[in-house]
């Protein structure tokens, strides 16, 4: 937010104020009219985002539209997604700051900056690229499959939502296989590398035994009540559907992708290498970061934060009494023995949840604001764990199914504890749970608002909470501490890939090499993530961007207030707001600053 935008807010209602009664009441209603329309139109955004995006509404626990998979990839919607942002872009010009509050101001600027960005998206074809082994739909709709997630699974019209919704999903599937034939002929296709993680995930669904395939689990999971006639009727219409329609549509996809697309795959690792490549990449950074940082400063923090985090790796190194150099002990610490003590997957989530119960007392006294929305820890669905990290899905928006962090276990005997404190902390408490939980409780914030998400913010908060461990009580093993030195470095490490791979050409082994020399990660988990920056460029740099901008802003207020600064009051700062891009965030905790002098 401008500053002197503010002062001259501050300025009009003190003269307000030494007006007559009549200009006064005058002043009001003009200011809660220009208010009602303001925020009318914030309400409108909201409500045709969810019919263009119906996905986001059943994650936000909003079952209007449970029903509906409009294809995404046709020509029509993207035209109607153009039109939308154009539309919004134009009526936000009807809206003069001054005549704003503070919180619409924000508003503004945030609603500015998302018609922005996504009609930059639009320009490039993303559309050419519709699945891949991580981020993709197809991947969402089997987690809503298997009826333990945001799809609703309680009347017999949920399992007939589901079923109408599948039909447009079918749709999509086509269109997919179809763009990614496009994308064949035109130069957009994916690294073999990918691709070949792609194709044991779209097999697992071609399986002819009903009953065991991942789209059976809600027929048997019935909820009580349901009469032996729905069962059987919906049992009946689910057995054919998976068998006519759903498995046959991914056999066409799984012999696509590992025949012909498999072919046509990329050896080359970076985005650079497709048309519009590099414009594209400056793109990501935009959204991701929601910064203007070019690629080679981004590069060049990383390998400045490498430097600084390996220098405390060496610390811990010589506290544990370990002689011999950082790499050898990074080999160590993957197979040390007693960092892997468990034979059943829930053992791990029962150590997750004791790491919960151990930093409660002392919450209290960095957070006086707590989410309401229940919260679960839950093991990765065996269909996507290979191929998974780590990660929240959140809660419904009314609080009625909890916020769930999911941990893949594919081996519990191999399973390393030494980054579990880290990770908590990141993924559910106070990282992403806290967030998003608050920001959907937030009886303030307009709809639109509460379901954004800007990684630079979102990530960079997750990334920043790993630090507040000592605070709360945890990494009073040497071995935590170095998991959160090593999470805290795999993010800085990403600074250094990401722009590495899709700006300087860098091969997806030259990646995977500077991240084994450089962090404690197995070479199958580092694998996987450099894998994962070849999916989704841009993304990994969000996280250490983000946090490196709140502990600047934390530190900066810390200086200035001195002995007023209250670090319960600097975090409501930064969660009231929900999710913004940084630079709103900035200004926004410069205000505050000011304010409290």
């Amino acid at each position: 937010m401008n500053r002197l935008l503010v002062l001259c807010a501050g300025f009009c209602l003190l003269f307000t104020a030494c007006t007559t009664d009549t200009a006064k009441d005058a002043t009001t209603e003009k200011d809660s009219g220009i208010s009602t329309t303001f925020n009318q139109m914030l309400e409108d955004y909201y409500e045709e985002d969810l019919k263009l995006n119906p996905m986001k509404a059943t994650m936000a626990g909003d079952n209007r539209y449970n029903n509906s998979f409009p294809n995404s990839l046709s020509d029509e919607h993207q035209a109607a997604t153009k039109t939308y942002y154009t539309n919004f872009l134009n009526r936000l010009t009807q809206f003069k700051n001054e005549d704003l509050s503070e919180s619409e101001q924000m508003s503004k600027a945030i609603l500015k900056w998302e018609c922005d960005i996504n009609l930059d998206r639009l320009t490039y074809r993303q559309d050419l690229f519709p699945i891949d082994q991580m981020w993709s739909v197809n991947l969402m709709m089997g987690q809503l499959a298997s009826g333990a997630s945001a799809q609703p699974f309680k009347t017999v019209k949920d399992y007939n939502d589901w079923m109408e919704r599948l039909e447009g999903y079918l749709t999509w599937m086509e269109s997919a296989e179809n763009k990614m034939k496009a994308g064949v002929e035109l130069g957009y296709v994916l690294p073999k590398s990918l691709i070949l993680k792609v194709v044991p995930q779209l097999e697992a669904l071609t399986g002819k035994n009903i009953e065991q395939h991942l789209f059976y689990s809600p027929i048997k999971n019935f909820p009580d009540g349901f009469s032996d006639v729905d069962r059987e009727s919906l049992k009946a219409a689910y057995t054919e559907m998976i068998s006519d329609k759903i498995v046959p549509a991914y056999q066409s996809l799984y012999d696509f992708m590992r025949t012909e697309y498999l072919a046509a795959g990329r050896s080359s690792s970076g985005i650079a290498a497709i048309p519009d490549g590099e414009a594209y990449y400056k793109h990501q950074i935009k959204t991701y970061t929601t910064t203007n940082m070019t690629a080679d400063e981004i590069h060049q923090l990383g390998l400045s934060e490498v430097a600084r985090i390996l220098s405390e790796m060496e610390k811990v190194k010589a506290e544990v009494g370990y002689t011999g150099d950082l790499k050898s002990f990074f080999d160590y610490v993957r197979n040390k023995k007693e960092l892997m003590p468990f034979e059943d997957p829930q053992e791990v989530l029962d150590n997750f949840n004791t790491i919960h119960e151990r930093m409660k007392p002392q919450l209290e006294q960095l957070f006086d604001l707590k989410p309401k929305t229940p919260f679960e820890v839950r093991r990765t669905e065996a269909f996507r764990e290979n191929s998974a990290s780590a990660e929240y899905n959140p809660g419904s928006l009314d609080g009625t199914r909890p916020g769930i962090f999911y941990t893949p276990i594919p081996d519990a005997t191999k399973y390393n504890t030494y980054s579990d404190e880290s990770l908590f902390l990141h993924e559910a408490i106070p990282g992403h749970h806290y967030q998003i939980s608050l920001t959907q409780e937030s009886e303030i914030m307009p709809g639109f608002r509460k379901t954004l998400w800007y990684s630079g913010y979102g990530e960079g908060w997750a990334l920043y909470t790993e630090s507040l461990g000592k605070e709360l009580g945890l990494y009073t093993d040497p071995y935590q501490y170095f998991g959160m030195l090593g999470a805290e470095m795999h993010r800085a490490i990403r600074l250094v890939v990401d722009t590495g791979i899709h700006s300087k050409g860098w091969s997806r082994e030259k990646a995977i090499q500077y991240s084994l020399d450089n962090e404690a990660e197995s070479e199958a988990g580092i694998i996987s993530e450099i894998e994962r920056y070849m999916a989704n460029p841009g993304q990994a740099l969000s996280y250490k961007i983000g946090q490196l901008k709140i502990r600047e802003l934390r530190a900066k207020a810390k200086e200035a207030l001195g002995d007023q600064f209250d670090i319960r009051q600097f975090h409501n700062q930064v969660l009231e707001t929900g999710c913004v891009p940084l630079a709103l965030l900035e200004d926004k905790i410069n205000n505050w600053i000011a304010a409290s002098k």
